[in-house]
């Protein structure tokens, strides 16, 4: 059911998404098909659940590893990355309705 939503254009190869978007902003349920590192980078305000998997994020230079079940909040402006391995399933929500596109 998820994969037959909009798959999103990401700038990160190995992770995929799908998206359904609002006015109001996106939610992306992210799937990482290989080992994935996400540069440090920054936009608007971010609310996440990792769902399978785990997650390591440096969030304004502080380290965590958030298990399923967890959720984060990254606020708009701070500066972040991550490391998704193979495998880890993430729901998140992103203020901005735009921050992906859809495929094609």
């Amino acid at each position: 059911m998820i994969t037959q939503l909009p798959e999103a254009e990401l700038p990160v190869a190995g992770l995929r998404g799908w998206m359904l978007r609002s006015d109001h902003g996106l939610v992306v349920f992210f799937q990482a098909e290989e080992d994935v590192e996400i540069p440090p980078h920054s936009h608007q305000d971010q609310w996440g659940t990792v769902l399978e998997g785990q997650v390591e994020f440096t969030v304004a230079g502080q380290v965590s590893v958030k298990r399923p079940g967890e959720s984060y909040y990254i606020p708009g402006g701070v500066v972040h990355s991550a490391r998704v391995p193979k495998g880890a399933k993430l729901l998140e929500f992103f203020q901005e309705p735009d921050r992906f596109r859809p495929k094609g």
